[in-house]
């Protein structure tokens, strides 16, 4: 059946019955807490084919129970491109999170298949591939994640999955020697972890999981221990945000372990600052410390330009902005906003979605420093230059602030910004 007819059979299936109405307000209250801001008019025209429901499909599976991969989906086996097709096909939020008992762990993302790219070299197929295509990948990819950085991983995710599963899938089943498998196995790592950062900062935590061991699979089969190493710091992140703790920190140490092979200072500072953030999330300041001690050195001897390779656009601001949160973690409030001015004012955000985050921190690290005023207008700088960004991160950073206005004096500033947050949140 297509989508549409499926729709409207697991509808007309529930009992007691539901009509299209009700379920646009079951829709509405699942996506928004209260009924009435879907009409019957969607529904109909999702089950008559008029409208393709891409952003509804993860709480139309929840509340009609849908399987939009399929029942044989689990039941398929396939190598390492074939599977990050599958996924991508598949694409759709399961909210999908983190649990104590299944918490992604080191065996979760299997070992490398050290045959993965001759496997597939010199097959026959319909498409030659060269080092063009692979540029072709790494220039896509480069565009998109500056899209991304600038207006949040809600805008472009789509079309990066478009992307994998209809260009980069042909030229992966293509022709191509080992040494073009290899770089067009790294670039798709490299496309696949970006996809995985934008399905997270949408707040598709389980989506991300699964882009980010499937970038790991791609990076260890081209044997690149950068890109490696880099999907491993992105699952230890996601798990520390999500409370999972001894999985975060067994995932850091590893992506510093692997990091220690390489010989570039800003990926070094990288994966240090993520197992101190580990670390320090997890109460081990001893292994917290001597990490930030070690990612600063790192980066003070880093050229400042980004370089070519992946973590090499970890950008000094970057840093300073991570070890400030990690200082405010450990409780050293006025090295946390010593570094988050770092992060704005010497080193620079370019990004609006990076430099609204910065701001909203400083204003959190300000309040609890107990300079209201100066958390006030921090929060108003934010409000500004968060404006159109489609993040999961702005749109904590704007219920962290309205939870915390209350317990502000009533001061015009105080009321100023909460007009402008309820404008922005209405």
């Amino acid at each position: 059946m297509t989508l549409a007819e499926r729709i409207r059979t697991a509808r007309t299936a529930r009992r007691p019955r539901c009509s299209q109405q009700r379920l646009a307000d079951e829709l509405s209250v699942a996506r928004w807490g209260r009924p009435g801001l879907v009409d019957r008019q969607q529904v109909y025209r999702w089950e008559t084919g008029r409208r393709v429901p891409v952003e509804w499909l993860p709480f139309l599976e929840q509340i009609l129970h849908l399987d939009p991969v399929g029942k044989n989906d689990a039941q398929v086996t396939a190598d390492t491109v074939t599977d990050v097709m599958l996924l991508g096909g598949s694409d759709v939020d399961r909210r999908q999170f983190f649990t104590a008992s299944g918490a992604v762990g080191l065996a979760a993302l299997h070992l490398p298949d050290a045959e993965a790219v001759t496997r597939r070299a010199n097959r026959s197929g319909p498409v030659a591939v060269g080092m063009g295509e692979v540029t072709a990948v790494r220039t896509m990819t480069t565009t998109l994640g500056d899209a991304a950085a600038e207006l949040g991983g809600g805008h472009a995710r789509h079309l990066a999955v478009r992307y994998l599963t209809q260009d980069v899938q042909r030229w992966l089943n293509g022709r191509y020697t080992e040494k073009t498998g290899g770089e067009l196995f790294a670039a798709t790592s490299e496309l696949v972890h970006l996809i995985g950062w934008m399905a997270r900062d949408e707040g598709n935590q389980g989506l991300s999981q699964k882009y980010n061991v499937h970038s790991f699979r791609l990076a260890a089969e081209a044997g690149e221990n950068e890109l490696a190493a880099t999907a491993l710091r992105g699952l230890a992140d996601q798990a520390v945000d999500l409370g999972h703790l001894p999985a975060a920190v067994r995932l850091a140490e590893a992506c510093e372990q692997r990091g220690r092979k390489l010989d570039n200072a800003k990926a070094l500072a990288y994966y240090r600052n993520t197992f101190a953030r580990a670390a320090a999330a997890d109460g081990d300041r001893a292994t917290a410390a001597r990490m930030l001690t070690f990612a600063q050195a790192a980066i003070e001897n880093a050229p400042a330009p980004p370089g070519q390779s992946w973590a090499s656009h970890y950008s000094h601001g970057r840093w300073a902005h991570e070890s400030g949160m990690i200082h405010a973690t450990l409780g050293d409030l006025a090295a946390a906003e010593e570094h988050l001015h770092l992060a704005l004012d010497i080193h620079g955000l370019d990004r609006k979605r990076t430099r609204a985050i910065v701001l909203a921190d400083l204003g959190h690290v300000q309040l609890k420093r107990g300079n209201t005023t100066q958390a006030l207008a921090t929060w108003g700088d934010f409000l500004d230059c968060a404006d159109g960004v489609r993040s999961v991160r702005i749109e904590d950073a704007y219920g962290n602030i309205t939870a915390r206005l209350p317990a502000i004096p009533d001061t015009a500033a105080a009321q100023q910004l909460a007009e402008q947050l309820a404008a922005r949140t209405a």
